[in-house]
């Protein structure tokens, strides 16, 4: 497996494109992914109970397994928006469909931004009119974005079946944070040739130890998608499970979604740090991996960290309410990779080291238990002033 240089057009089969269209005062802000042949599609979605219109409409497409592609805005969430909303997502549906004479049922839909405003479709549709099939993907990955500072994308490349398979993703997420399938989404291409049901179990397993395991405030969003299209034209044989090839598919598809992840945790609205909390010992890797996220979500350790504070009994803390069998006085933790707590007891420690440790912008906090040999790992980031100016005056 190989990381190169490239977009989320890269795979064989693949176009996007990205243009202001007027939803934001002047970056870009609307675009598409398209497959030049059908693709098998898988998508992950917000457990959010409050659901936006893109949501909706793009759920209603996902049962034919094949789609050729998805259109996204950003600056607008079209969000509780009612019936107008959802009638504004088909319209932004059979708009790009038109323009690329394919089946509305084709096309996904997907949008992010300020919650409770109607689109201004007419800004949309001339939009959209202008969209290219030869387009720049550079700039689809630039148009999903709201906050973030950063774009976030990653192209791996591998041997699979005696065929070179690609692999792309970009990721937009920077506020509202706390997926459980945050505002969060997701887009990977790939040419390889793998059956959609297959490829739906696939994201849904892999999303639980990656997007699953970030935070940055603790909010899930309304717009959350994941969303994955597969088009084959690697020209590799159809993947099947408990073969070497799927095995280095899912290696493939799990390194992506996890650098998007951890790209989308560092970027957090305001944040200095990335924080990756990693436990072992636990009774199973869910209790981990709920531990590690409990310790990422915690605003006092991720306040402390932001002020270089080694205040490791934040950490004890979060642990301690996680919901996870534990056992005090057979705990230890490492933090910025200095043991600190060991086996129930505090550790005297070098504070100027520590220090030194906590200016690095990527901090680790190491839990070890004793409840048995369960393991996982989260993201999040630290919790600065900027973070509130951020929220405080986001419609303005």
């Amino acid at each position: 497996m190989e990381v190169i240089a490239g977009n989320i057009a890269s795979p064989k089969g693949f176009y996007a494109d990205g243009i202001h269209c007027g939803l934001k005062k002047t970056k870009v802000d609307l675009g598409w992914i398209v497959s030049e042949v059908p693709a098998n599609a898988a998508a992950v979605f917000t457990t959010n109970q409050v659901q936006a219109a893109p949501i909706k409409v793009t759920k209603e497409k996902m049962d034919s397994g094949q789609l050729r592609g998805v259109i996204v805005n950003a600056g607008n969430a079209n969000a509780c928006t009612g019936e107008q909303g959802y009638r504004n997502a088909q319209q932004m549906v059979r708009a790009a469909a038109n323009k690329l004479a394919v089946p509305s049922d084709q096309i996904a839909v997907a949008s992010t931004g300020i919650i409770g405003r109607q689109l201004p479709m007419e800004k949309v549709a001339k939009g959209i009119a202008k969209l290219q099939k030869a387009g720049d993907p550079q700039a689809f990955q630039k148009a999903i974005l709201t906050t973030d500072l950063t774009e976030k994308s990653i192209v791996i490349q591998s041997q699979i079946g005696g065929k070179t398979v690609t692999m792309a993703g970009c990721a937009k997420g920077s506020g509202m944070i706390h997926p459980n399938m945050a505002t969060m989404l997701a887009f990977v291409t790939t040419d390889a040739a793998i059956p959609a049901d297959l490829l739906q179990k696939l994201l849904k397993e892999l999303t639980e130890v990656t997007f699953n395991q970030i935070t940055v405030d603790g909010d899930t969003s309304t717009n959350d998608m994941v969303f994955v299209l597969a088009n084959g034209l690697a020209g590799q044989r159809a993947l099947q499970e408990e073969t070497s090839d799927y095995e280095t598919f899912k290696k493939m598809f799990q390194h992506v979604l996890t650098a998007l992840a951890k790209a989308i945790a560092q970027d957090g609205e305001g944040a200095t740090k990335l924080i990756e909390a990693r436990t072992t010992g636990a009774v199973t890797n869910e209790a981990a991996r709920m531990i590690s996220k409990t310790i990422v979500g915690s605003p006092l350790v991720k306040t402390a960290l932001f002020g270089k504070d080694p205040n490791w009994g934040r950490v004890l803390c979060a642990v301690g309410y996680s919901g996870q069998t534990i056992d005090p006085d057979a705990l230890s933790i490492s933090l910025a990779g200095i043991n600190v707590f060991q086996s129930g007891m505090p550790i005297t420690f070098d504070e100027a080291k520590m220090q030194e440790q906590l200016a690095k912008p990527e901090i680790e906090i190491l839990v070890t238990l004793e409840e048995g040999t369960g393991q996982g790992v989260a993201w999040g980031c630290d919790l600065t002033y900027d973070y509130v100016k951020i929220n405080a005056l986001y419609h303005t």
